[in-house]
């Protein structure tokens, strides 16, 4: 079978993608779905992404841990945000997580409506996940959740990043994905250093959380790989 590999810069494109037949890995490097992955390897149950944060409320007497960010901060009233320090195994291990944030739930929602499967992509899970993909009769999509329905660097270079490793595997690559897998050519020396130009990058520095950027860009941390079932992410199985 001939497979293709696509890359969807922003949600506000995704209509644009036949997506009935693809896996689509939602990316949102800084900083959901690295937490999202760190927090399911380390033992988390299952994170349930809710589109507003008043939709957390509605787990209030769940006892699940309830998360919510808004623009780079905690809302205040919940557990945490989406920090990765936030999902640790003394944090997390056997818990299930109530989760909305800014642009990666949103995302993962326009995903879910049509997709075959909807997994979950970040550097901590980089080999893991482009091992998945290279073993399945599945086209890809890489859906980078972008900043309020805007083009960003740090989802984009990690698209880039997984078209680069599956270049011998899929047949079809769109501009986005030649475009990705360019800038990530750019900045794989130094990921750091190339994403002080984002504009997220800046926005986090101002929150004071430069630890987390750093803490995201690191490379095969997590085996783990979430993936969509109804309506929560749990680790994927048989891998």
């Amino acid at each position: 079978m001939s497979k293709k590999i696509e890359v969807c810069l922003t949600p506000a494109l995704i209509d644009l993608y036949d997506i009935e037949q693809s896996i689509v890995v939602v990316i949102d490097i800084l900083r959901a779905t690295s937490s999202i992955t760190y927090g399911i390897d380390n033992g988390a149950e299952a994170i349930i992404p809710v589109a507003q944060v008043e939709d957390c409320l509605n787990y209030r007497d769940s006892g699940f841990l309830l998360a919510a960010e808004r623009n780079g901060e905690v809302v205040a009233g919940y557990d945490f945000g989406n920090s990765p320090f936030s999902y640790t195994h003394e944090k997390v291990n056997g818990k299930t997580v109530v989760l909305t944030t800014t642009n990666g739930t949103k995302a993962l929602h326009l995903a879910q409506k049509r997709a075959y499967q909807v997994v979950i992509g970040s550097f901590l899970n980089l080999d893991s996940l482009c091992s998945y993909l290279k073993n399945q009769d599945k086209n890809v999509l890489l859906l980078c959740a972008g900043w309020k329905d805007q083009f960003n660097l740090e989802d984009t270079l990690f698209a880039g990043a997984v078209v680069n490793n599956l270049r011998q595997n899929f047949e079809h690559f769109d501009d986005s994905s030649v475009a990705a897998e360019d800038l990530y050519a750019l900045a794989k020396a130094d990921l750091r250093k190339y994403l002080h130009k984002s504009s997220h990058s800046h926005r986090l520095a101002q929150l004071n959380i430069e630890e987390d950027v750093v803490f995201c860009l690191q490379l095969n941390l997590c085996k783990t790989i979430p993936v969509l079932e109804g309506e929560r992410l749990v680790a994927l199985k048989n891998l």
